[in-house]
């Protein structure tokens, strides 16, 4: 199922810019576990790796991918559809017949970029991470150069989801969320349920589990698993309210 068996080469003179249709905001960080425990309060999260590479927003109508977006500058994105379709693992066709929009981590895992890397004679063309290879490889005006570099993408949150003006059954729990994600067909980034007497020791198994990961990380997020009661918090000028980095 994935574009990449049909999708076709193009050459782009330049990536056109577009904006997001609700703001692309980082998240605000600490590095105390303790402030992670005050912020959960009486209530449970849903605590995950925060991937290491570039945001991208996808758009899916009638089961098929429409469009995809850098984050840019958070309001604003370069649309790089053409490179998506060639990411590794996103679907080319899903179950959702409405219009799905939704958040995540494009990236080339640590085994893929020292391949890579070993593969540019130049040393002026060799990367110093696999975040920056990334960057460079998503944002390519030749897709071809995009399909050769091993591009995997992790959905980690949703826009928006309409069907025939119904919301998904969700019931105002995240986590059934990310169930939905990967009933669709995607890989998600991965999680665990957490609450403020389980939240130190989940910490300290990431921190653990996280030497092993072939995928790069720099961090953890904690997010409230009630939607409804991370909606009511709404925004900072700057992050959202309802989700914090561990850094």
């Amino acid at each position: 199922g994935s574009p990449t068996v049909q999708v076709g080469y193009e050459t782009l003179s330049e990536l056109p810019k577009e904006a997001h249709i609700a703001p692309m905001l980082s998240l605000g960080k600490t590095k105390e576990r303790e402030e992670l425990v005050q912020w959960l309060t009486s209530r449970e999260g849903l605590l995950s790796l925060k991937l290491d590479g570039l945001s991208v927003i996808l758009t899916y109508q009638n089961g098929f991918l429409v469009k995809a977006l850098t984050r840019g500058n958070g309001e604003i994105g370069e649309v790089i559809t053409n490179n998506a379709k060639t990411f590794k693992n996103i679907p080319a066709k899903i179950p959702y017949t409405g219009t799905l929009v939704i958040r995540g981590e494009a990236l080339i895992r640590y085994s893929d970029f020292k391949v890579l890397n070993e593969s540019f004679s130049d040393i002026q063309e060799k990367y110093k991470n696999p975040r920056n290879l990334c960057s460079g490889s998503v944002r390519q005006l030749n897709n071809e150069i995009t399909a050769k570099r091993s591009v995997y993408f992790y959905a980690f949150s949703y826009v928006k989801a309409e069907l025939d003006g119904a919301e998904p059954p969700f019931e105002n729990d995240r986590e059934n969320q990310f169930r939905f994600l990967k009933e669709q067909g995607f890989d998600v980034v991965s999680y665990k349920r957490v609450n403020a007497d389980t939240i130190l020791a989940e910490i300290e198994w990431y921190a653990q589990a996280i030497q092993t990961y072939d995928i790069p990380s720099d961090g953890l997020v904690l997010c409230y698993c009630d939607l409804a009661y991370s909606a009511s918090l709404g925004l900072t000028a700057k992050f959202p309210r309802d989700s914090i980095a561990f850094k």
